[in-house]
């Protein structure tokens, strides 16, 4: 699977088979997910809904590589993501695996433009016309050169998604991508993601938000770390 390479649609890309995942603080004991799976296929948006606390943001971590599971497995292609050093898992999240998640999505000391293209650097792809495609498609062109600590909340979120979308992941997992923005770039944002699923991309987005759910072509619920019926 090469880096550029995109799937075709319809091709299983992603597997989150029964994923546990524990939490200890003294001798209490919280469980995040409680055997979930979870599959996408190529061009497939998946809206992941539910209240706090039930698992969500969690979830995302796993798949991504990012938190291992306790019990379960993720796969991204033939790639087994869990249970690896993360030198491998962070390897596999460079190459294939764009990520947006509340906070910490940016490098306070690099612009926007310089944090899409260390994404692309990381991942072994340059292609500046991508970026100049999503600064124009996020309305965020005029702020390409600005640090993130001089972006409002809802740039913030824009220039997180330009970074997650910039070296041309095989999947994107996003924790509320519409969460801080107006209702005019919401529809902005979605137009965008359903542009990328046009390209095989594959999309679970945690949200909230109703116009997310509508735009998407699967919802699930995530309820106390169990997916609901």
């Amino acid at each position: 699977m090469a880096v550029k390479e995109h799937m075709p649609e319809g091709e299983q890309i992603l597997r989150a088979v029964e994923l546990y995942r524990f939490y200890h603080a003294d001798d209490e004991e919280t469980i995040a997910l409680r055997g979930v799976s979870l599959s996408l296929r190529a061009g497939e948006m998946v809206a992941v809904l539910g209240p706090s606390a039930s698992g969500k943001s969690t979830l995302l971590a796993c798949m991504a590589g990012i938190d291992d599971p306790d019990g379960g497995t993720v796969y991204i292609g033939n790639h087994r993501v869990s249970r690896r050093p993360e030198a491998e898992r962070a390897a596999l999240r460079a190459r294939y695996i764009g990520m947006l998640f509340q906070a910490g999505n940016l490098f306070e000391v690099l612009d926007v433009r310089q944090n899409a293209e260390l994404t692309q650097r990381l991942s072994g792809a340059a292609d500046a016309e991508h970026i100049d495609h999503l600064l124009d498609s996020l309305g965020i062109r005029h702020r390409a050169r600005a640090l993130p600590s001089a972006l409002s909340g809802g740039e913030l979120v824009r220039a997180g998604l330009l970074a997650a979308l910039a070296a041309k992941p095989l999947v994107v997992l996003a924790d509320e991508p519409t969460g801080e923005v107006d209702s005019e770039t919401e529809q902005r944002i979605l137009d965008l993601f359903e542009e990328q699923c046009d390209r095989g991309v594959a999309m679970v987005l945690v949200t909230h938000s109703r116009a997310v759910a509508t735009r998407a072509s699967r919802v699930v619920q995530l309820v106390e770390g169990r997916l609901a019926a």
